[in-house]
């Protein structure tokens, strides 16, 4: 009895001894409570955690597939099998991403650190600086955007919100110093008007005329929250936006080659026509 008791132990069970009663018992706020799923409410748990939790979608969401594995087993049988048959005829893929497999570790301090508000000293790979850097960050918020983590907090080096991809992390500490989140922060409104993740200049309004050929294709998605558009009389698309500054957007009008034409504004025409003269450039061709 006693070495199943150390084995237990060993698991991490939190056993507690009654000298009264000369009992051990395990703490009763070690697992939830029963819940009593809807067959619905089950599957789209069980789903979702699955396919969110392959290692190859969304990084450090093994957890959550872990849980939907126990979740689904401890389901009596006959829904187990119903589950099993639903699941299988969805798939889930999102966009390539990052796998941070080395960054568990940081991954986890840093949610630790924003839960508990405790600040953290991290040597970073900036792609700003070209070089790595020392700063005390408060990590507000983490997100995940895309392809990978991000953690979003006060930096003591910029002395200012920044954002800090994870997957650059070279090194993180915790410290014992605390912070308060501002009362009005949100990344809402830390992002504003930013296309994607960085907020780098003035609210501009940009017009981009896209080609019949993916007009559709750009008209199914909301790319940004401020986004209007425009069908023309011959198949084309205006797409109209206002966005705090204008490197990022510039990447994404390149993708469409020649199917995206910038009408607005000038600045943003220049930005894209010197990165297509560059790219002629690095494959040999001459442009008049």
């Amino acid at each position: 009895m006693f070495r199943d008791l150390q084995t237990l132990r060993e698991t991490g069970l939190p056993l507690e001894y009654d000298d009264q009663r000369r009992t051990y018992s395990l703490h009763r706020a070690v697992y939830l409570p029963p819940t009593n799923f809807t067959a619905e409410e089950a599957l789209a748990l069980v789903v979702l955690c699955h396919e969110l939790g392959d290692d190859r979608r969304l990084p450090f969401y093994g957890p959550a597939r872990r849980a939907a594995a126990r979740l689904q087993a401890s389901l009596p049988a006959r829904l187990q099998e119903q589950l099993r048959d639903v699941a299988g005829t969805i798939e889930i893929r999102l966009a390539p991403a990052n796998p941070l497999a080395e960054h568990v570790g940081y991954y986890q301090q840093l949610v630790d650190a924003a839960a508990g508000r405790r600040a953290v000293r991290i040597t970073y790979g900036s792609l700003t600086e070209w070089r790595d850097i020392q700063t005390k960050l408060c990590p507000y918020r983490m997100l995940f955007s895309r392809r990978s983590w991000y953690v979003i907090g006060r930096s003591s080096l910029h002395r200012q919100t920044r954002t800090f991809n994870v997957g650059r992390i070279r090194s993180l500490e915790a410290l014992d110093e605390t912070f308060r989140v501002p009362r009005n922060f949100s990344i809402d409104r830390y992002l504003g008007n930013a296309w994607h993740l960085i907020p780098s200049g003035r609210d501009c309004a940009v017009r981009i005329r896209f080609a019949k050929l993916v007009a559709q294709n750009v008209a199914e998605v909301l790319w940004h929250k401020t986004q209007q558009l425009v069908w023309n009389a011959d198949g084309t698309l205006d797409y109209c936006v206002t966005v705090a500054g204008l490197e990022e957007i510039s990447w994404w009008i390149l993708g469409y080659g020649d199917q995206a034409e910038v009408l607005a504004p000038q600045e943003l025409r220049q930005i894209v026509a010197e990165r297509a003269r560059k790219l002629l450039t690095r494959y040999d061709i001459d442009v008049d």
